[in-house]
């Protein structure tokens, strides 16, 4: 079953505590918001350190090759053999939109077609115009690839997918969505398969910083 992160008390308390990231030379956390990610980005045209793909000791029953979310941090991990995790940096919906749930890889493509959903459309005059669809390419939302994610056999219509926006990464900036830069969503598309499991925490119900 979904959940809608904007229904529980710990949602608030999740987002109102913001981004932080681990700096190392002064050995702090310090605040990342919209404004500090573009400005490093700019500069250093990478993602800060803590969101770039990396290998890291990770305890879990879970086998490998799930999928397990932790947007209040914004990392995205894929279980590995051996107590190990692949851990992506990861854009995670902004306040209103988190949720939470067991889902799984219903399909995935490449360069995929964006169709925003109808609510968007509603609510957003910019997505009006691709209603029917926005073809694949370096300026589609989606990016590289997307991971469309299923609740049995029902499309949920939240995608795990790249994005031409790669300084967002580690910020609450989507309408639920789990974004990622495009080489990350592409090397992990080639690590999974359809049908994986995906666990996406509740905001609030993170996992320790640093894991």
């Amino acid at each position: 079953m979904l959940l809608a992160a904007g229904l529980a008390v710990s949602a608030s308390i999740a987002f109102a505590a913001g981004t932080q990231v681990y700096n190392p030379q002064t050995r702090q956390w310090t605040d990342y918001d919209r404004t500090k990610a573009y400005k490093y980005y700019k500069l250093h045209n990478e993602v800060p350190e803590a969101f770039r793909p990396q290998t890291v000791k990770f305890r879990t029953a879970e086998v490998p090759g799930t999928i397990i979310i932790d947007g209040n941090q914004h990392f995205l991990y894929l279980v590995q053999p051996g107590q190990q995790a692949m851990r992506y940096g990861i854009g995670v919906g902004r306040d209103g939109f988190g949720w939470a749930g067991i889902v799984r890889v219903g399909r995935m493509a490449e360069w995929p077609t964006w169709t925003p959903p109808a609510e968007m459309v509603a609510r957003d005059p910019k997505a009006m115009k691709y209603a029917a669809g926005m073809a694949g390419g370096p300026d589609n939302p989606l990016g590289a690839r997307a991971l469309y994610l299923y609740e049995r056999d029902q499309d949920t219509i939240y995608r795990i997918h790249g994005t031409p926006e790669p300084w967002t990464i580690g910020l609450d900036v989507s309408s639920g969505c789990i974004r990622m830069r495009n080489d990350d969503v592409t090397d992990l598309a080639s690590r999974v398969k359809v049908g994986a499991k995906v666990i996406v925490l509740m905001q609030g119900a993170a996992l320790y910083k640093g894991v």
